[in-house]
């Protein structure tokens, strides 16, 4: 029995020992080169659409370095009036928040519209909306839902 109490204390007085030899050995620390700043550059035109049993919403757009977006949307649902117009508006984080105005049947008229980012998508929001001064805007945006069976896919922009 004493031998192995004393065995014990041997090797927890090398394991301290060696500890404490580690704890005293300078650590090398590499310094990181500094990080350049990053200037956001326009996106170029980015183009989208959805296509479902006959009815197509194409969306494209380039966004500035203040993240304004400006372009067009089309949207041609089977049994309702074919529309077409421009989107003016913003990026607000991963969402995008624009104007569209549009011709439907001869009238021009002015509808808030919302989509979503996700990857290589946008998906259409939707909620509760206003009228107010000709214009239809969400009355909370906080509350939008996105479908994710009404997703634009990324696709190469046309040649006009």
């Amino acid at each position: 029995m004493k031998k192995v109490l004393t065995l014990t204390a041997l090797v927890f007085t090398v394991l301290i020992s060696c500890k404490k030899a580690t704890e005293t050995e300078p650590i090398q620390i590499t310094p990181s080169p500094p990080k350049k700043a990053e200037i956001v550059e326009p996106a170029g035109d980015q183009c989208y659409e959805w296509r479902s049993n006959g009815s197509i919403m194409e969306m494209s757009f380039n966004v500035n370095s203040h993240q304004e977006v400006n372009g067009k949307l089309k949207v041609d649902i089977v049994g309702k009036d074919k529309n077409e117009g421009t989107l003016i508006g913003n990026m607000k984080g991963d969402t995008l928040i624009a104007d569209y105005t549009f011709n439907s049947e001869g009238v021009s008229s002015v509808r808030e519209v919302a989509f979503l980012k996700r990857e290589n998508t946008f998906i259409e929001g939707y909620g509760d909306v206003v009228t107010a001064n000709d214009k239809v805007t969400f009355k909370d945006k906080t509350k939008l839902k996105f479908d994710p069976k009404n997703t634009l896919t990324k696709v190469d922009c046309k040649v006009e």
